[in-house]
């Protein structure tokens, strides 16, 4: 492992593993809820529609490219790609993918409601492309953190 690798080893640990372990698959559930409607109420107040349908594509690309990571727990088969093929049409008018957003967002509270059915422990791992090997609370994090983040590109 390089010296790049685990230095972003290190910042999943503190930024990432560290805060998602202070909530319970339940709780990220509620978190993902709210701020998704955050994220979704950001867009709606944009004045620049096109910007927000750009910034709202990147964020449906890498939560639904998450999600496909998130389901290595639930069995399928471990996967190594990049979020672009997971990113909604660019030709999509700014309601069109506030919609995608939605539906991808509510996908993800579906997915953590199984996750916590399923038992899947803290032990369990499902490797993120920079961060390493990422927890089904970290993933949680990172989808919920990364959605946040993003959104206040939206003007």
């Amino acid at each position: 492992m390089g010296l790049k690798e685990k230095v972003m080893q290190v910042a999943a640990g503190l930024f990432v593993e560290r805060p998602a372990r202070a909530k319970s698959l339940g709780a990220w559930k509620a978190v993902l809820e709210a701020d998704g409607v955050a994220v979704d109420q950001r867009a709606a107040a944009a004045q620049d529609p096109l910007q927000a349908s750009k910034v709202l594509r990147h964020i449906s690309g890498i939560e639904r490219w998450g999600q496909r990571r998130l389901k290595i727990f639930l069995g399928e088969p471990p996967i190594h790609d990049e979020y672009n093929d997971y990113r909604p049409g660019a030709d999509l008018t700014l309601d069109e993918q506030r919609a995608f957003f939605r539906q991808t967002r509510a996908e993800t509270v579906a997915l953590a409601v199984r996750l916590q059915a399923a038992g899947i422990g803290d032990d369990a791992r499902s490797p993120h492309n920079d961060f390493g090997p990422l927890s089904v609370r970290g993933w949680l994090r990172y989808l919920d953190s990364h959605a946040n983040i993003e959104s206040k590109k939206i003007r």
